[in-house]
């Protein structure tokens, strides 16, 4: 069986771990999207309710409101909110973010049209990652319809766009720049103090001076920070195991597997694991790009990976059918697979597919 054991107490250490390195006064949201990325986001949140954080974030409203029927109550931020979502997001008590002229009229619209008063929100800009969020050129704008909104601001924030590059680096600089103008603005705009963020997990080891109010931590939580010496601090919560279906006894010049990927190079072993791309385990981690561990010794990906099944190579490996396989976890770790592969560790945990059964340890 093909399996994800999450842990818990590895969690927790992860949370106290990032929460050591924060001004005392700077407060943490947990992003817990695409389910925990590739977790179970339930049990996760629920944890992170218990170890005391302050916030949670997902990235669209349904995702939310699976926390609110889970029994999630703390304040959930929806980082992506479409326009058609704003009348579930009053529902269930979620915070939007808001990114631009449209989005704010209507979700004026919406609170109005449900009688809400003092609806919290969140204000993102857009300082130079240039995905969403408002104009630097908006922020006179805002700070008009501010005063006259059925809103309460929560927060205030942009996104870096590089916050694991070595320092000094410009783009980022430019980026803190102009989001300095932008707080300068809005809190010269009104008499109660505005909270403000800039950093997701790489950001609180690269920049512990603009912690400010809040820091977003995604990827910390699960056990990464894009970084070998930050990595350090951390412990991958989640361990993928399987099991051998079958193994085969192949020839030199026999190959293996669609359009005839790999071709043995001498007699050898190969074993057939009951996982592919159809969960997750993607194409670029196939001929060799990507591995497992099978009695603590790496087993090479050889040939194409399946949609259901992987075929690594195991030699002189001393394995039978049915033996234990960790395809990530200690000594097989997502990142350096991932960056062996030409992706990133975000990629491989969050697209892990539904047939993977979560078991929680606790």
């Amino acid at each position: 069986m093909t399996l994800l054991e999450i842990d818990l107490k590895k969690l927790e250490y992860n949370y106290f771990s990032l929460r050591k390195k924060l001004n005392p006064r700077t407060k943490m949201i947990g992003v817990v999207k695409s389910n925990a990325y590739g977790s179970l986001s339930g049990p996760i949140a629920q944890k992170l309710v218990e170890l005391g954080i302050e916030s949670l974030a997902v990235a669209y409203a349904s995702e939310g409101i699976q926390l609110r029927e889970y029994g999630i109550q703390i304040p959930i931020l929806v980082f992506y909110p479409p326009i058609e979502s704003f009348k579930e997001i009053i529902l269930h008590n979620l915070e939007p973010v808001l990114y631009s002229k449209r989005s704010w009229k209507e979700f004026v619209h919406q609170v109005s049209s449900h009688k809400k008063t003092a609806y919290p929100i969140h204000i993102k800009y857009n300082t130079g990652l240039n995905r969403i969020g408002f104009s630097t050129q908006d922020v006179e704008w805002v700070i008009e319809e501010l005063k006259n909104s059925p809103f309460e601001v929560k927060t205030i924030y942009t996104h870096l766009a590089q916050t694991e590059s070595p320092k000094p680096d410009i783009k980022t600089e430019n980026q803190i720049s102009l989001f300095k103008e932008i707080m300068q603005k809005h809190d010269q705009s009104v008499k109660q103090k505005q909270e403000y963020h800039l950093l997701n997990t790489s950001g609180v080891f690269n920049y512990p001076e603009y912690h400010l109010d809040w820091v977003r931590v995604g990827i910390g939580l699960y056990g990464f920070a894009n970084h070998r010496s930050w990595n350090e601090s951390l412990q991958p919560i989640a361990q993928l195991k399987t099991n051998i279906t079958q193994i085969h006894e192949i020839k030199t010049g026999e190959t293996v597997g669609y359009n005839s990927g790999w071709k043995a190079a001498k007699n050898t072993r190969i074993a057939i694991l009951p996982i592919g791309h159809a969960d997750g385990f993607s194409r670029p981690y196939g001929n060799g790009k990507g591995w497992v561990l099978i009695n603590g010794r790496k087993a090479p990906v050889v040939g194409n990976v399946c949609m259901d099944m992987v075929m690594v190579e195991i030699d002189d490996i001393n394995c039978a059918e049915g033996a234990e396989v960790i395809v990530i976890g200690e000594g097989s770790r997502a990142d350096e697979m991932a960056e062996n592969a030409g992706t990133i560790s975000y990629e491989l945990l969050s697209a892990m597919g539904n047939r993977i059964k979560r078991v929680l340890k606790k």
